[in-house]
């Protein structure tokens, strides 16, 4: 039932259903009836666990599915609706605004002072603003409908906290290949919702290469047999083998469906493993990861910005020179663009990897915008204004400030911090790479200071 469904209009024939399936995708076709049925989520409804117990309780709690495309959301949605003898209402965050919501919540009102039950299942309910999703909270209070949001994004940044609280919260996760490959098998023998009737059979290898490349995406996975069965089944009717071979999946799948959303939670993720991989230098990771999203269609120039972040972010002073090369990088892809510049970065990544480590400048740099929020906004010293008048030298503007090109060692002994943060130490070189020699001149700069401190 749509959002423009009513929950008072007349139910489907049996006729009219079987109708609807006929025409349907193979996706739809195959959508579980009951928990029996369902297949992944052992962790959330197998015996005992916290899901399974709240159906069989019918208890009437809201709830957020959260998990990655093609994972079963709306078909255990509507498993929880048939089961515990509740209307099902659908609903589309991406098609519907604040006056259809007031509207399935007034047919849903009327539904529940008529002894109707309601489960309202709202795909995609992320894309919902603030306004959309407070519409909600009275009804899921006075328990006028029992909410069921389905997404894909981290609903701790998606959904509004007053909402969120009064929902429990179901972390779904992808399928795993195996379970993929015996759903893909069923539809295949199933004559009554699926492929049966075309009387075809598949590889073992054909079937795996559809469940790894749909990502743990079932839909992915059906649609692509759905594709593979339809150029089996014309082979067929010229006198080939009606068999779904490995080379038949390749030909349907024309190119693999990768989970990715540039906008989304997996952008951040894959961005913070190829971030992590350099970190810990680890170059094998570090390709696969940026090859990972150059394949998912990122934008260059992101990764580009990326990567020069790294340079200095943990590579820093132990290897300046990885800033230049970061930065030619990125001119190269510029120039180029992708996928002729994606070495470019690639080679960037690989040196960052390999380069001596060092967050001192990063630590430090940290440690000082503490410091400047914290403390309070002290006048800069005298002694280090510069005096281009006669007033500001009346003033004493300047005075005390000793030029260090004119010292020995080329240091004076001059503080040059506010007087509040006297002595305070920022930067600690580390012994990594060339900082190893800044860390060695920083400790020849002190004795030089500490010593004229000391005449």
């Amino acid at each position: 039932m749509t959002a423009e469904s009513s929950l008072f209009d007349t139910p489907a024939t049996p006729q009219s259903e079987a109708r609807r399936l006929r025409a349907a995708p193979l996706a739809e076709r195959m959508r579980p009836r009951n928990l029996a049925e369902y297949a992944g989520q052992e962790h959330l409804i197998g015996p005992g666990k916290p899901l399974r117990i709240q159906i069989e309780h019918d208890d009437p709690a809201s709830m957020i599915f959260w998990g990655p495309p093609g994972v079963g959301k709306t078909s255990l949605a509507k498993i929880i609706a048939a089961t515990t003898g509740a209307s099902f209402l659908e609903f589309s965050a991406v098609l519907s605004g604040i006056k259809e919501i007031k509207q399935v919540m007034v047919q849903s009102e009327q539904a529940s002072q008529m002894g109707t039950r309601t489960i309202l299942f709202v795909d995609e309910i992320h894309r919902f603003n603030k306004a959309q999703q407070d519409a909600f909270l009275p009804y899921v209070e006075r328990g006028t409908i029992r909410l069921i949001g389905a997404t894909t994004e981290n609903p701790s940044f998606e959904v509004i906290s007053a909402l969120l609280s009064r929902c429990r919260v179901y972390v779904l996760k992808a399928l795993e290949e195996d379970q993929i490959v015996s759903l893909l098998r069923k539809a295949l023998e199933d004559r009554e919702r699926g492929l049966g009737n075309l009387e075809l059979s598949a590889d073992d290898d054909a079937l795996e290469m559809l469940a790894g490349y749909s990502s743990g995406d079932c839909r992915n996975a059906y649609n692509a047999l759905e594709i593979s069965a339809q150029i089996a089944s014309d082979r067929k009717e010229h006198g080939k083998s009606g068999r779904i071979t490995r080379a038949i999946a390749e030909e349907a799948l024309q190119q693999r469906v990768l989970i990715y959303d540039k906008s989304g939670e997996e952008h951040y993720n894959l961005i913070s493993a190829l971030h992590k991989s350099v970190r810990n230098s680890d170059p094998d990771a570090a390709l696969y990861w940026l090859g990972r999203m150059f394949a998912a269609g990122e934008d260059p120039m992101y990764l580009a910005r990326r990567v020069i972040r790294m340079s200095f972010e943990d590579i820093g002073l132990a290897a300046p020179e990885a800033l230049n090369l970061c930065l030619s990088a990125r001119q190269a892809m510029e120039m180029l663009g992708s996928p002729e510049g994606d070495l470019a970065l690639a080679q960037a990544v690989v040196y960052l990897a390999l380069a001596p480590k060092s967050n001192s400048v990063y630590t430090a740099y940290s440690a000082v915008q503490a410091d400047i929020e914290a403390t309070r906004q002290e006048p800069v010293p005298l002694h280090l204004r510069n005096a281009p008048t006669k007033l500001m030298k009346d003033l004493d503007y300047s005075k005390g400030y000793k030029y260090a090109h004119d010292e020995e060692g080329k240091v004076a002994a001059m503080d040059c911090l506010p007087p509040s943060l006297l002595g305070r130490t920022y930067y600690q070189p580390t012994e990594e790479g060339r900082e190893k020699q800044l860390a060695q001149r920083l400790e020849e700069i002190r004795k030089i200071r500490a010593s004229k401190h000391n005449r």
